[in-house]
């Protein structure tokens, strides 16, 4: 971060606990604390110090992290394993770019995320304020919304209103800039009260359900797609129980693979064989390959359930009439009403489930005999490893980076609670979300497979682990290279032309021992059950450097 300016001759704000009225932070943080939030993400700066200065009256914990963008990653997890609102809370001027950079994920996932950034007075604003730019304009086209705060008795309101953005309909990431000299403000009349705002009416959810279910009955093959919104711990619970009670497969999507996403098994063939697929908060894009004659059949009807009605407007467009619904609705609600009332059964509907269950399970035969060909390690060994040590863990948490190596935990390590990059396809969360995770979980580990690459985004935040008391076990398929890109140079270019993308195979287990944490080197795969052991006993913010070999990323065929 830039230095401060050399402070003014202002006198001392007196301490929040004084009998003064209130400052504009000391709202912020009554109106967070009355939406329920226990936990805020941050990393300091001029800016939002009287926010810092008014949490010591409450008793929201504050994990102080090394870089922005991990705070907005983990307030991302947090989001995704808890179902609440998770917020980051960051300075102004390039900590506000800085963190803004990871809404991006976050609105991928649709993941609520509240971004509150500190920023120049409005008092200074076109004077050439320190750090002044136009923070909500910078963040908006990666969230939901994204303003400036404009008084200090609104500040309680903006939040109440941001948070309720935030949650309902499509989630997603909202920014509020918060101007300094607002949150020092004293308000000259008695405190505003804290509001909360009640989500915006939604169509009537059994009505819609209504309509699908006979929609559903006039199938032979029908899918129910869910988008990222509902592929957390509980949405996967509502969609196992969806499928009990329609025998309809109903298939969560959050991975920027798509109908390529090794999670889903052979799950390309059976959306090309459906002939009726319900989205219920899914979008139709590049992950569904626009829903065009290369991954569905011609003749396939659509029906779309969604929050956006830009969406809805997408959907009608790509698929004219076969898009035989299209409705406006809160994708939740409607899986839930769904599930209440669903279609009558038929006897071809089970075997169509069957089939898909098999399908989802398939895993390539040959993976059973996979080693690597180099003397090192098959990512297949890593991940049957993690497989193995969660199974004795059953409510861990399984974190997924992007890149080659991601993709094989997704298929192999199954877990109750799992989070992946998602649909914004970013490299480098893993460890801020693993921190997030064993916060959020912490009566049970956390294992993030991440590649090489990945590890050197935010390797200082395992100086953050420590001082929170958040120890993981990361998991480094380390294969000195930007595989994903390399393997991108050897599809399109040729082998002799597999240039600029490697990297050192650096002893990043010695980086994390250097920070305080456990390190252990492995070269040999009979070595990794007892390693992974070890760093879980350690009780220490842990790194397994596992020197693997550098394969392509498995696409899942059957035949």
């Amino acid at each position: 971060m830039s230095p401060a300016p050399a402070p003014t001759a202002a006198a001392p704000l007196p301490a929040a606990g004084q009998d003064l009225a209130p400052r504009g932070a000391d709202l912020v943080v009554r109106a967070l604390e009355a939406h329920g939030v226990k936990r805020i993400f941050s990393l300091s700066g001029n800016h939002i110090m009287p926010i810092y200065d008014a949490l010591l009256e409450t008793d929201i914990a504050l994990v102080h992290v090394r870089q922005e963008a991990a705070a907005v990653h983990m307030a991302d997890a947090h989001a995704r394993l808890t179902g609440e609102v998770g917020v980051a809370l960051v300075t102004g001027g390039q900590g506000l770019s800085n963190g803004a950079a990871a809404l991006f994920t976050a609105l991928g996932a649709e993941s609520p995320v509240l971004l509150l950034s500190g920023q120049a007075g409005i008092g200074e604003l076109g004077r050439g304020a320190f750090q002044e730019m136009d923070q909500a304009a910078v963040a908006r086209p990666m969230a939901k919304a994204s303003w400036m705060v404009e008084s200090a008795e609104a500040l309680g309101a903006d939040i109440a209103r941001a948070i309720r953005i935030a949650r309902e309909g499509r989630p997603g990431p909202v920014h509020l800039a918060l101007p300094v000299d607002l949150l020092e403000q004293r308000l000259t009349a008695s405190q505003p009260a804290v509001t909360i705002e009640p989500p915006a009416g939604t169509p009537d959810a059994q009505a819609i359900a209504g309509r699908l279910a006979r929609l559903l009955e006039s199938a032979d093959r029908p899918l129910i797609l869910c988008g990222p919104a509902l592929c957390t711990p509980r949405g996967r619970s509502a969609m196992a129980r969806l499928e009990t009670a329609t025998g309809v497969p109903v298939i969560g999507m959050e991975s920027p693979r798509g109908v390529n996403d090794p999670g889903l098994g052979a799950f390309a063939e059976l959306l090309a064989e459906a002939d009726l697929v319900v989205l219920l908060g899914k979008a139709l894009d590049f992950t569904l390959k626009f829903g065009g004659p290369l991954a569905v059949a011609a003749s396939c009807r659509f029906a779309v359930v969604d929050a956006d009605p830009d969406l809805l407007a997408r959907a009608a467009k790509a698929k004219g009439p076969l898009l035989v619904e299209r409705v406006e609705g809160e994708a939740g609600s409607v899986l839930a009403a769904l599930a209440v009332s669903p279609p009558a059964p038929a006897a071809v509907r089970a075997s169509w489930l069957a089939r898909a269950r098999e399908a989802l399970a398939f895993l390539l035969a040959a993976w059973a005999s996979a080693r690597a060909a180099s003397g090192r390690i098959h990512p297949v060994e890593l991940c049957a490893a993690v497989r193995d040590f969660l199974a004795g863990h059953p409510h861990g948490t399984l974190v997924c980076d992007g890149g080659e190596i991601g993709q094989w935990p997704q298929a192999i390590v199954k877990t109750q609670n799992r989070i992946i990059n998602g649909v914004s396809g970013t490299i480098g969360a893993s460890i801020p979300f693993a921190i997030a995770a064993r916060l959020a979980r912490p009566e049970a580990p956390v294992v993030a497979v991440m590649g090489d690459g990945t590890f050197g985004f935010h390797m200082a935040e395992f100086d953050t682990a420590l001082r929170v008391g958040a120890p993981f076990i990361a998991v480094i398929g380390n294969d000195a290279r930007w595989n994903a890109e390399h393997q991108i140079q050897l599809r399109t270019y040729g082998a002799e032309r597999t240039r600029y993308c490697d990297l050192l195979p650096t002893r990043y287990d010695e980086v994390v021992r250097a920070l305080g944490g456990y390190g252990a080197l492995v070269t040999d795969a009979a070595d990794l059950p007892a390693a992974l052991a070890e760093a879980h006993a350690s009780g220490l913010p842990a790194a397994i450097n596992v020197m693997i070999e550098g394969v392509p990323a498995p696409v899942i065929r059957r035949g």
